[in-house]
């Protein structure tokens, strides 16, 4: 076994997306996400499952905030983004484009990401490191998923909780063409 670098790691790369291609259409919303860091990574994340779109609202830092740039190492170019000033006016298009809204939220309501049967078409709204999804973004919301957390801390960090919904939504789509 040896780790695969450069031509041959796009190769693999390539070929892995071939055989277990992904059909899902998934928009990330970000409400007030007030980090660079959490930004840029998020950016990341959302090239690595090759997401629709992600949109950047109210607080949020947008490219080409440098500690965004930075840490997105390029996927803020790749990754097609905009800026919304307020999350309720995104939902609301994205509700009439047919998207599912799934608040990544601890609510009352809320059901572990592993249960959630995510539609093709879905839209994860990812709320501010402190407070959270907001009231009035929450309302608008069809579903709140979570992360179950099994030690002491009450929750994840908002783009390592994304990472993991977003890749467990992703494996629900993909072919398996073996």
């Amino acid at each position: 076994m040896k780790q695969l670098i450069g031509t041959d790691l796009k190769r693999f790369n390539r070929a892995w997306q071939r055989a277990y291609p992904h059909h899902a259409d998934i928009v990330l919303v970000l409400q007030s996400v007030a980090y660079p860091a959490n930004v840029g990574s998020l950016f990341r994340i959302a090239d690595g499952v090759n997401l629709t779109e992600m949109i950047l609202c109210s607080a949020t830092p947008t490219p080409p905030q440098p500690t965004v740039v930075k840490v997105a190492r390029d996927k803020h170019k790749r990754i097609a983004w905009r800026y919304e000033e307020r999350a309720e006016e995104a939902i609301a298009t994205l509700r009439s484009a047919g998207y599912h809204i799934a608040a990544v939220e601890i609510t009352d309501e809320a059901i572990p990401y592993f249960d959630f049967a995510a539609p093709r078409r879905t839209a994860f709204v990812l709320g501010n490191e402190d407070h959270g999804v907001s009231q009035s973004v929450l309302d608008l919301c069809d579903t709140a998923v979570f992360v179950p957390m099994y030690g002491r801390g009450l929750s994840l960090n908002v783009h390592v909780s994304a990472g993991v919904i977003l890749y467990d939504a992703v494996v629900q789509h993909v072919e398996r063409n073996d």
